[in-house]
C-alpha cells in the first residue's frame, strides 16, 4: 500500500504556539529533556494487523522566545486522525523541559469532530470542549501536577536508559467524564537481537491490576537501544474507544514491534 500523502501543518499549532509567546509560569512537575534533534519526522499509520493504512507526522521546533513545540498528526487516510501538540518551556539554571500546554482533538471515521481536550498547566485546568467547540466542563489540576498526555515521548527516556525501573504519571481524559487516570510505565524485557527498546504503560488500578490486561488496549512506546535513544515509533488507541494503530518513524521495520 502506498503511503498517504503528508499531514499539512496544524493551523492550531500555529495559534497555539502564538498564543504562549510570551514568558510562561508552569506549575507541572514534570522534568523532561530536550530532544535529541529538531525538525519533521515521517512516520506511518498501522493498523493492528500490521497494514499501513495513513501517514503520520512528528514535529518538534525551537520556537524564537527559547520554547519548545512539539506536534504529532495521525491519520488514517480518508477515515479517522488525532492532532497534539503541546508546548514546554526550558526551566531556569537547568537543562530541563516542563510542560506548559497540551492539547488533542480527533475526528471519527466519517471525518466527523469528536471534541478537544486541553491542560493548561500555568492556571492549573484541564478542559473538555465538545464537537461545537463549546466547552463541556474543567477539571482543576492537582498541585505540581504529572499529567503527560502529550509528553510521553520524552517522559520514557530515563527507563529507556535504565536510570529508574518504574516512571508514575497522569492522564487525563474526557470520555465518559472528566478525570485523570494515574499511570505507570516500565522497561519492558529485552529481546535478544532486537535494536529497539520498548517502554510498556498501563493504568494503575491498585488489586484490580491483576484483571485489566484482559480489558485494556495495548500501550507501548519504541526507542533506539543506542544513544542518543531516538523515538521510533508506539502504540495507542487513535482515540477513546477508537481502533489501536502503530505509528511508526519511516524506515523502521513494521516487525521490530513486539506484540506481547
Amino acid at each position: 500500500m502506498q503511503h498517504a500523502r503528508r499531514p499539512r501543518s496544524l493551523s492550531w499549532l500555529c495559534a497555539l504556539v502564538l498564543s504562549f509567546s510570551g514568558a510562561a509560569h508552569a506549575e507541572s512537575s514534570l522534568r523532561l529533556e530536550w530532544p535529541a534533534a529538531m525538525g519533521k519526522i515521517p512516520a506511518t499509520t498501522y493498523d493492528e494487523k500490521r497494514v499501513a493504512v495513513g501517514a503520520s507526522e512528528v514535529e518538534m521546533k525551537r520556537l524564537e522566545n527559547g520554547n519548545l513545540s512539539v506536534s504529532l498528526e495521525t491519520r488514517i487516510e480518508g477515515g479517522a486522525s488525532t492532532a497534539m501538540a503541546a508546548l514546554f518551556e526550558p526551566m531556569q539554571d537547568t537543562e530541563r523541559l516542563r510542560p506548559v500546554y497540551q492539547r488533542s482533538r480527533s475526528l471519527n471515521e466519517a471525518r466527523e469532530p469528536l471534541g478537544m481536550l486541553e491542560i493548561d498547566h500555568r492556571t492549573g485546568v484541564a478542559r473538555c470542549h465538545g464537537p461545537d467547540g463549546k466547552p463541556k466542563g474543567e477539571l482543576q489540576l492537582p498541585e505540581a501536577d504529572r499529567v503527560a498526555n502529550a509528553t510521553l515521548n520524552l517522559l520514557f527516556l530515563p527507563l529507556v536508559r535504565q536510570e529508574t525501573d518504574t516512571i508514575e504519571f497522569q492522564l487525563f481524559f474526557c470520555g465518559l467524564g472528566m478525570r485523570l487516570v494515574d499511570f505507570e510505565a516500565r522497561r519492558a524485557p529485552e529481546g535478544s537481537d532486537n535494536p529497539l527498546v520498548e517502554v510498556r504503560y498501563a493504568p494503575d488500578l491498585g488489586i484490580a491490576n491483576l484483571l485489566a490486561p484482559a480489558f485494556l488496549p495495548k500501550l507501548s512506546f519504541w526507542f533506539a537501544a543506542q544513544a542518543p535513544h531516538r523515538w521510533m515509533a508506539h502504540r495507542v488507541p487513535l482515540y477513546g474507544r477508537g481502533p489501536e494503530v502503530f505509528v511508526v518513524r519511516d524506515g523502521v521495520p513494521v516487525n521490530w514491534l513486539s506484540d506481547r
